[in-house]
């Protein structure tokens, strides 16, 4: 790999792993509507002006309504319930429960477009729901789901019906192009939150505003840029695996920055889940006969189960 690579596979880890922390981080100033609206007015506007500078094209009229379903589950409903998850859950285990998200989608695909599924798949399947069995376990010394994990776990569900639903589009518009035009859809929902945010924004500290400044610019907006370029210049098997790094990653930050500290239970069940998602990205899908992996996003045609890979939203 070249310099320009590692600068953007690092960034695009760096950013995505501290975004877990810094929404706690905001959390304390902010509750989790306000939050989500101003981090995406922000996202919204930086890509706004990325937009402008690279003459991106508007989409299709006749493509604009489904855009705005993607953007109700991708950014609205995944943030929402990822935000109310981490008012009480740590950053470190927010991420690996988040991780989890590729299962979903091949159960998702397995159900809606009949995308069939290997014995190694369902293996997978088994040893993730483990590991967020052991998270539970580990965060509330026993076996009950607490809200808080089922906020986190919902956000992951969301974030699964996104990546069903955007995949056809990517034979027509570019990654960078459509997460542009999802990222504004997204936002026009969690307008009804903007009076309250608002009046947050006036009494707030310097510091968790200056978080939510930082999670719009550069968690959703240049590290999506970022993995765009990897995506165009790497093998998408190679770029997808650098992602099983963002949970570690996310829980040192929660270290450092939080003073978070995962139990070893917790830490355990993480590991599980995210070898199940291994699992079941490497042995367990079946790609149709058809289907190709293109660095060129207009002729990726691969099925949806062999995408379930790629970065869940933004992080």
């Amino acid at each position: 790999m070249n310099s320009r690579v590692v600068a953007a596979l690092l960034i695009t880890l760096v950013l995505w792993s501290s975004a877990f922390a810094a929404i706690r981080g905001a959390l304390h100033a902010y509750d989790p509507g306000s939050l989500a609206i101003l981090r995406f007015t922000t996202a919204s506007l930086a890509l706004g002006i990325f937009a402008l500078i690279t003459r991106m094209r508007l989409p299709d009229r006749k493509d604009v309504p489904m855009i705005f379903v993607c953007g109700l589950f991708g950014v609205a409903g995944y943030h929402l319930m990822l935000n109310i998850g981490e008012v009480t859950v740590e950053a470190g285990t927010t991420a690996f429960l988040i991780n989890t998200s590729p299962v979903f989608t091949v159960l998702i695909a397995r159900w809606v477009l009949k995308e069939r599924l290997k014995a190694a798949g369902w293996v997978g399947i088994g040893l993730s729901l483990a590991g967020v069995l052991m998270i539970v376990k580990g965060r509330n010394k026993g076996l009950s789901f607490h809200a808080d994990a089922l906020y986190i776990i919902g956000a992951a569900f969301s974030s699964s019906i996104y990546i069903v639903l955007h995949k056809p589009y990517l034979k027509k518009y570019r990654a960078v192009e459509f997460m542009t035009y999802m990222i504004w859809a997204g936002t026009v929902p969690l307008l009804p939150f903007a009076p309250h945010a608002v009046e947050q924004l006036r009494v707030a500290e310097l510091q968790p505003t200056l978080l939510i400044v930082y999670l719009g610019v550069f968690p959703a907006a240049v590290a999506y840029v970022t993995w765009t370029y990897l995506m165009a210049v790497m093998p998408v098997s190679r770029a997808v695996a650098m992602l099983y790094l963002v949970p570690p990653f996310a829980t040192f930050f929660g270290w450092i920055f939080l003073g978070e500290k995962l139990g070893a239970t917790t830490l355990a069940g993480g590991a599980c889940a995210l070898l199940g998602v291994i699992v079941v990205n490497r042995w367990g899908k079946v790609v149709e006969a058809n289907s190709l992996v293109s660095a060129e996003p207009k002729r990726d045609t691969t099925s949806v189960a062999a995408s379930a890979v790629q970065p869940q939203v933004l992080k």
